[in-house]
């Protein structure tokens, strides 16, 4: 099973507003993650994205990005939102589709962060559309869940 198969299912089965979006990684690598969930299911009265389901998508899409980089590096902690600022530049009239990366820089300031304190942020930058028609700012804090004596 490939990771973004197993990550998909792990978010769909404990995140329920997930699997209501439709929620779907339709490509992971340890530098950047694609999501997207069809229009259809986050709709709002004018025929266009819903705001709050273009804003769950987006922070799910830097979760799971950094769920998936904190696998990669074996860091046992808790991934929490500390801060997310969302910009609505556009409608959204097709499917939602975010994009998210960071570079080796920020993943190694990340670990580097954890390793020394037991928690790590990560700041990421999460798009909605090609235009793109939306924008989320958000930190990510990963918390060990034991620290070593």
């Amino acid at each position: 099973m490939s990771a973004a198969v197993a990550l998909t299912q792990k978010i769909l089965g404990a995140i329920p507003l997930s699997e209501a979006m439709q929620f779907s990684i339709d490509s992971l690598s340890q530098e950047e993650i694609r999501v997207s969930a069809p229009l259809e299911a986050n709709i709002n009265i004018h025929g266009t994205g819903f705001a709050g389901s273009i804003y769950s998508l987006a922070v799910l899409s830097g979760w799971a990005l950094c769920t998936h980089i904190m696998d990669e590096l074996s860091m046992d902690a808790d991934l929490v939102v500390g801060r997310a600022e969302i910009s609505y530049r556009a409608p959204v009239k097709a499917a939602l589709a975010c994009h998210c990366q960071a570079t080796a820089e920020q993943r190694q300031s990340f670990l580097q962060q954890f390793r020394d304190r037991g928690k790590g942020r990560l700041a990421l930058e999460i798009t909605v559309g090609d235009l793109p028609q939306a924008i989320l700012k958000a930190t990510f804090v990963a918390i060990a869940r034991s620290r070593p004596s």
